[in-house]
């Protein structure tokens, strides 16, 4: 039987010189030198050790053994003759006395190289996640993910918050993404539904008489994937505060994030208390987005006036003109060329630019042209020097803030010397409007969360207009990724309701629709206010990942597929006859 070993793989020091060990793990690689000499490299989770084969004995014991076996070794540790100062142990090696082969690799090659997985198709490192996962490359973000969500259940409990399970399974309800189903046995014909989130049970968890809630929490929405969200299932911070207003959750996240983002990011800068605040309008017109990259120094400036009447048929035909002042630009027209394609091409709006002349006066390159009346008056708005760029924007408003906005990460993430790429910067937005109009239905919708407080109360929803009414709704924003939206709730039925009597929903479809939550209020609730940034994200931006998948232990791809367990996968009739289901499949022809 194997036993216990006696050091992991980055133990061994110099001063371990002489002593007898056991070694358990990974057979990376061996260097062959001749029949009686080679240097094995055995890997464990800790790191790697050097073995120095040097009889013939010990080398055949190894033919035929395929590297990513594992094995046990039991040797005397010595001084090696060629040090490695990059590596822990690399002052040591151990000549063995014992190799027992504790896992038979039975495949000679394998789907990737261990320590180059990262370079492989992302569908092979999936498949293969396992062998993807002792890459230590690959091995660290999930370390890393197990270190800060530790760190942020130490952080929350300090300030008073209580861990509480929510359930799993629970009733559909609209959450704004489609649900993931479960069929009951016991119900026919009736359906258990995984939680988006935990909304409804940490709001009644508030009108239980709980103060302070959260949990790591596992959400589920069939949803698509992008870069920074995994298809299926995530988790997030979840916190709820009874008696609290927006400033209460404001303080707590401002006490708890930038300590662990400082301590395990890639950047040792993080935003300090507190952080700042823009109202979703403000963040609309000035970035021309509601996730703003404060890192970015670049805003957006309206020039509607200034532009239009040029004879330049998009801007006079513009509900809206935006431009982007660059000052200290090097870059050759290829360079402003491919800035406005790649901004085009992401927003999906025409990007326009013109140029301050090398001399200081004039302006040239792009559409000057239909600018030349007004070219004095363009470089005295925007204080143009020798060789700064005006990138610009038109359309109808929603298009000329997208376009803006996209322009302005496009020029930091490209343009040396505006954008400080290490440090994570957060924003509140805040003040978000209540109400929308729904781009398919024409018809006034709920602008983001449902529960959320309506600024002005049961007043002004009686008596403003339903687009000028702002929510006591926020969200938290870092480095232009949107970390949470969260809310003070709307904790009174009476202006629930009428909250919901807007969108064309009575009070019996609340009733409906949130009963657990709707009779727990009509009990007397207090006032309460949450949020719940999302762990996954978090992680990736401490990490420094483009990709949520690098941080997730086995993560879908991008179509919702599991491919190492191969989920989703077909059940046999006996499976589906329990829970009363019939395939009906679609014809096709």
């Amino acid at each position: 039987m194997f036993q216990s070993r006696t050091h992991t793989c980055n133990d061994l020091r110099i001063e371990d010189v002489g002593s007898k060990v056991t070694l358990a793990g990974y057979y990376e690689n061996m260097r062959k030198v001749s029949r009686n000499l080679g240097f094995l490299i055995l890997r464990d989770f800790y790191g790697t050790t050097q073995i120095v084969i040097e009889t013939e004995e010990m080398m055949e014991k190894l033919s035929g053994v395929n590297t990513e076996s594992t094995m046990q070794i039991t040797g005397v540790v010595r001084e090696r003759s060629s040090k490695n100062p990059d590596l822990p142990t690399g002052d040591i090696e151990v000549v063995p006395e014992s190799i027992t082969i504790l896992g038979d690799c039975i495949y000679k090659e394998l789907p990737f190289e261990i320590n180059r997985s990262k370079e492989a198709d992302e569908n092979t490192r999936l498949k293969y996640r396992y062998l993807d996962l002792r890459n230590p490359a690959v091995r660290s973000g999930i370390v890393l993910r197990s270190k800060v969500i530790a760190e942020l259940r130490r952080a929350m409990t300090e300030h008073g918050f209580m861990e509480i399970t929510t359930p799993i399974l629970t009733c559909s309800s609209p959450e704004g993404a489609r649900d993931y189903l479960v069929p009951s046995r016991l119900h026919e014909g009736k359906f258990y539904a995984l939680p988006q989130a935990p909304q409804q049970f940490k709001q009644i968890l508030m009108a239980s008489g709980f103060d302070r809630y959260f949990q790591i929490a596992p959400c589920f929405r069939d949803e698509d994937a992008r870069a920074d969200r995994s298809p299926g299932e995530f988790y997030q911070l979840d916190m709820e505060m009874a008696f609290a207003s927006q400033d209460d959750v404001f303080e707590v996240l401002e006490d708890v994030l930038p300590p662990v983002f400082a301590r395990y990011g890639k950047y040792d800068k993080a935003s300090k208390a507190p952080f700042k605040r823009i109202a979703y309008n403000d963040a609309m017109e000035t970035y021309g987005t509601d996730k703003p990259d404060l890192r970015i120094d670049l805003t957006l400036t309206d020039a509607t006036d200034l532009m239009k009447g040029t004879g330049f048929e998009p801007f006079d035909n513009a509900d809206v003109i935006k431009a982007i002042p660059v000052h200290g630009f090097e870059g050759s027209r290829k360079v402003i060329d491919k800035i406005a394609s790649d901004a085009e091409v992401v927003s999906g709006v025409k990007a326009y630019w013109i140029k301050c002349g090398d001399d200081g006066a004039g302006i040239a390159g792009g559409v000057s042209k239909f600018l030349q009346d007004k070219a004095d008056k363009v470089i005295e708005t925007y204080e143009l020097k020798a060789g700064d760029v005006v990138f610009i924007t038109a359309g109808k408003r929603g298009e000329a803030l997208k376009g803006g906005g996209t322009l302005i990460k496009t020029i930091g993430r490209c343009v040396p010397g505006h954008m400080d790429k290490e440090a994570y910067e957060f924003c509140w937005i805040v003040d978000f409007p209540m109400y929308e109009i729904g781009e398919e239905s024409g018809e006034l919708e709920f602008c983001h969360n449902p529960f959320s407080m309506p600024q002005g109360g049961l007043e002004a929803l009686n008596n403003e207009d339903p687009l000028k009414i702002l929510a006591y709704q926020y969200d938290l924003v870092c480095n232009g990724v949107e970390l949470s939206s969260g809310a003070v709730r709307n904790h009174d039925p009476k202006i629930m309701v009428k909250a919901f009597e807007m969108v064309g929903l009575g009070e019996e479809d609340v009733k409906a629709k949130f009963p657990a939550m709707y009779n727990a209020f009509c009990y007397g609730a207090p006032p309460h206010a949450g949020i719940a940034p999302g762990v996954d994200r978090m992680i990736m931006l401490i990490a420094g990942e483009e990709s949520i998948r690098e941080i997730i232990p086995f993560p879908m791809n991008k179509n919702a597929e599991d491919l190492m367990m191969g989920a989703p996968a077909e059940v046999d009739k006996k499976q589906l006859d329990d829970v009363h289901i019939a395939i009906v499949r679609e014809n096709k022809d």
